[in-house]
């Protein structure tokens, strides 16, 4: 432990249970010096462990729908009040397919589930950029970090329409990392990460299969959860105040791939 986050102050959103990045990330930024606010939609904090968390970290809980414009003006508005000043990091780590739930083919989907996965997993991300902007929440030199997945670039067809909005939240974050970056010197990325054996990982179909194709594929293994963790507090700390408007792999050099021999010999 360095205390490279000491003094500063974040809010970790889609912390759901131990198994969540965003569990992870809450852990590392509170050892490494930092307080936190924990937020997530009053659905998932009721099927979570977030309090166990919360407790954990000494942080509050404020429940919050991302997609809505009111929950995040309340939300932002409780946390200044709380740290008693503005936010110097925030971690976006929402993503939810109704289609993939449901085990919808993609050339089969529900436009209004669809609608619902852009709202929830994207344009959530946005509405949060915009809140923030708006009521001068985040501090000179802050950081906003969203989380993504390979599949933007890729075709991973039972990723659904997931892998959209996994393209649109990263256009949002460079789009905002543009208007951030040169009104107040935040930076905006995102972290593109190996598949994780999250919760909601999990629900995905295949997912054990195509976890076990990944971390062959690449060649230091699939990162874990905890590794991305600490990309994350790297990203909030002033070590990487000229990172902006990225998307950077963190996934074990799959991206980078094109044949490995261990796939053909297994």
């Amino acid at each position: 432990m360095s205390n490279i986050l000491a003094g500063k102050k974040g809010i970790i959103f889609g912390a759901l249970d131990s198994q969540s990045i965003a569990w992870k990330v809450a852990e590392r930024c509170v050892e490494e010096g930092a307080q936190i606010v924990l937020t997530n939609a009053p659905v998932a904090m009721r099927m979570g462990e977030i309090n166990a968390l919360a407790e954990k970290c000494n942080a509050p809980v404020f429940g919050a729908d991302a997609t809505s414009i009111e929950d995040m003006e309340n939300l932002f508005s409780k946390s200044m009040e709380h740290f008693g000043g503005k936010i110097d990091f925030v971690l976006h780590s929402i993503g939810m397919s109704v289609n993939v739930r449901k085990g919808k083919s993609y050339t089969d989907l529900n436009y209004e589930w669809m609608q619902k996965t852009f709202d929830v997993s994207a344009i959530s991300f946005h509405k949060m950029m915009q809140t923030m902007w708006k009521m001068d929440a985040i501090s000179d030199w802050g950081s906003v970090v969203g989380l993504t997945y390979i599949a933007a670039q890729r075709v991973f067809p039972d990723y659904s329409e997931m892998a959209e909005s996994k393209a649109l939240l990263e256009s949002f974050a460079r789009s905002f990392g543009y208007h951030y970056g040169t009104a107040k010197n935040v930076r905006v990325n995102t972290i593109s990460q190996s598949p994780t054996m999250t919760t909601a990982g999990k629900g995905i179909k295949g997912f054990q299969e195509f976890y076990n194709y990944a971390d062959k594929m690449s060649p230091l293994g699939n990162a874990p959860a905890e590794d991305c963790a600490n990309y994350c507090v790297a990203l909030f700390s002033d070590l990487t105040r000229f990172v902006t408007m990225q998307n950077l792999f963190h996934d074990g050099g799959f991206s980078t791939m094109g044949m490995n021999p261990a796939i053909i010999e297994s």
